[in-house]
């Protein structure tokens, strides 16, 4: 993509991210998509077939994003400028989102969150899948990997969703704690 294409996509996925945060996925038109972005219905079907493709291209970005930027803590925004990346992809995690990059927090408690949850999720199990079961998984091996797999993201989801209830008043480092206590003992 050139970069206008790219500020292009940025500006719909504002616009998008906006009108989300007022009201539900289902009353969001694709022309209150064009007509926040300021961007004509051509260009617009030019990036996205349907406001379906345009949820799952956000999605695959903000987690994405999110997941990648945990799993190479050398990605690190600057969070760890006065102090050492942690060890657990779990707490740099929870880390990204507290620093709330793209109003993640925001989509993932809004009115339309079970769209965004799922994504988050799914993006929870490859994760999940390559870092913990595959190479840690010592105990429980009667269990069918995609069970263990989705409970532990699902664990983490309702997590997050707790957290956020909360207005975040335990640390990254303090969930992380919580949430490998809970879940180490199974793997």
């Amino acid at each position: 993509m050139d970069r206008r294409q790219q500020k292009t996509r940025a500006a719909i996925f504002d616009a998008f991210s906006t009108l989300l945060a007022k009201k539900s996925y289902s009353k969001i038109t694709v022309q209150e998509i064009i007509d926040t972005a300021n961007v004509g219905r051509t260009t617009f079907y030019a990036h996205f077939e349907t406001k379906d493709d345009l949820l799952k291209a956000l999605c695959e970005d903000l987690f994405g994003h999110i997941i990648s930027s945990a799993l190479d803590c050398t990605h690190t925004h600057g969070l760890y400028s006065d102090r050492n990346a942690p060890e657990s992809v779990f707490c740099h995690l929870l880390q990204h989102l507290q620093e709330n990059g793209n109003n993640i927090l925001e989509l993932l408690s809004c009115e339309s969150s079970e769209l965004f949850l799922r994504y988050f999720k799914n993006s929870l199990n490859k994760l999940i899948q390559n870092q913990f079961v595959n190479q840690n998984r010592k105990n429980n091996t009667d269990i069918p990997q995609d069970f263990l797999i989705n409970h532990i993201s699902g664990s983490f989801v309702e997590m997050v969703l707790w957290w956020i209830k909360g207005q975040m008043k335990q640390t990254p480092e303090e969930l992380d704690r919580y949430f490998r206590a809970v879940i180490e003992p199974i793997l």
